[in-house]
């Protein structure tokens, strides 16, 4: 069975067997204001080696993602450059698409723009307000956190420490905590709504995309450690006020931080590397292999080091893999090997364990990486193999190896 660490629970969840289940997911995207960066790259990778053990185990994944191409930081590079914000939000958006494909992520099924959803959008708006949700003010529209009871259990926040939050501080709130779906502007770029000229606010867009494609309650919601709060609280917030269904999303889902040299990665520090330079350095596979080898839920240490190892450990793999191709097109050697077979069938189990424990690639990967070895010294200290053998290994072994993605032709 396999299990899940949901952070709405703080525990692991089983998933329903199975039986040619669909999966709806939902991911937060990028806001597409620059070069999508190793952050990025860790939480999608992690995503897409999710999505393919789920059809590895016979679920049917359908995975959404959203691009937040109406964004106050693209907004203020519009300023600065004298570039359209559609233009800016196009050129990043296609070079992120691009950096998507390098990677060999190509479990999203469907990715979806902010500004092509305004109207369902502004309907979910004034949906909340005539429930009583949301009230507008001189500056917008705003959700009241306080007609929602179970606002802060993602985060697992108390009333009390909600109010010590003080998120879009703005005079006309009616509380502090309080958050915005609609945002009264002058300048561009403006939509037109039954509260005058604005912009939506960041957390309705993802509510708006997720319900349109997914509806009024799914499966699962991926995202970085750092969208819990307040983003991911306010979606749960509005998705159960709008669709009156508890949960919204049966199990979320949170990948932790990156450092790049021990650091924390942030732009004040400089230590910002982008997917498509640190591609320049090391092939997406070596960069798959390294992320694999640290459980998705731990931070990452990006480092020369590591990757290096990750280089010679996809290295030694994928010599017993070519030693295995080339057997298995020699003749048959008579009866197959039943004991290569044996710990064939071991091996699969043991990376089908690590992989039901909440997705555990590290613990997988090594499984399989010790399999290798095992087989490698067997393949120098035998004359002969039997092909048929040899052909069922590299065939079951590459099924493993797919839902990492390593080791591809």
């Amino acid at each position: 069975m396999l299990r899940i660490f949901n952070t709405l629970a703080m525990h692991e969840d089983e998933l329903p067997d199975p039986s040619g289940q669909e999966i709806k997911a939902f991911v937060c995207g990028p806001t597409v204001y620059d070069y999508a960066h190793l952050g990025h790259a860790r939480t999608y990778l992690a995503v897409d080696m999710m999505a393919r053990y789920l059809r590895f185990r016979g679920y049917r994944p359908h995975v959404l993602m959203n691009i937040t191409d109406i964004d106050e930081r693209i907004i203020k590079k519009s300023n600065e450059t004298g570039k359209s914000v559609k233009e800016i939000a196009g050129v990043f958006e296609k070079s992120f698409l691009e950096d998507m494909k390098a990677l060999g992520i190509d479990t999203i099924n469907r990715f979806e723009r902010a500004s092509d959803h305004i109207p369902e959008m502004i309907r979910q708006i004034e949906q909340l307000i005539s429930t009583g949700y949301a009230y507008e003010t001189d500056t917008g529209v705003y959700f009241d956190v306080s007609k929602s009871a179970t606002y802060g259990q993602l985060s697992h926040q108390s009333r009390a420490d909600l109010r010590l939050r003080r998120l879009e501080l703005c005079s006309t709130k009616r509380h502090p905590e309080d958050f915005s779906v609609w945002r009264k502007f002058e300048e561009q770029p403006l939509w037109d709504s039954p509260w005058g000229p604005g912009r939506p606010g960041w957390h309705i867009e993802d509510t708006a995309i997720a319900m349109k494609y997914l509806g009024s309650s799914y499966d699962i919601h991926l995202g970085g450690a750092e969208l819990v709060f307040p983003h991911h609280e306010a979606e749960i917030a509005q998705g159960e006020a709008l669709s009156n269904k508890k949960p919204f999303v049966r199990y979320w889902i949170h990948t932790g931080m990156l450092n790049v040299g021990g650091v924390k990665m942030s732009k004040s520090l400089g230590n910002v590397v982008t997917i498509r330079d640190a591609l320049t350095h090391y092939t997406a596979e070596e960069l798959r292999f390294f992320f694999a080898n640290v459980h998705y839920r731990r931070v990452a240490n990006f480092c020369k080091s590591k990757l290096l190892e990750a280089r010679k450990g996809l290295e030694l793999m994928r010599e017993t893999m070519d030693k295995l191709s080339a057997c298995s097109s020699g003749k048959a050697a008579g009866m197959p090997d039943l004991r290569l077979l044996g710990d064939l069938s071991r091996a699969e189990d043991n990376f089908t364990s690590a992989m039901d424990d909440d997705f555990d690639t590290t613990k997988a990967l090594r499984g399989l990486s010790t399999f290798l070895r095992g087989v490698g010294s067997q393949v120098r200290t035998r004359r002969e193999l039997d092909a048929g053998t040899c052909q069922t290994v590299v065939k079951r072994v590459l099924a493993m190896a797919n839902v990492i993605g390593v080791l591809a032709a």
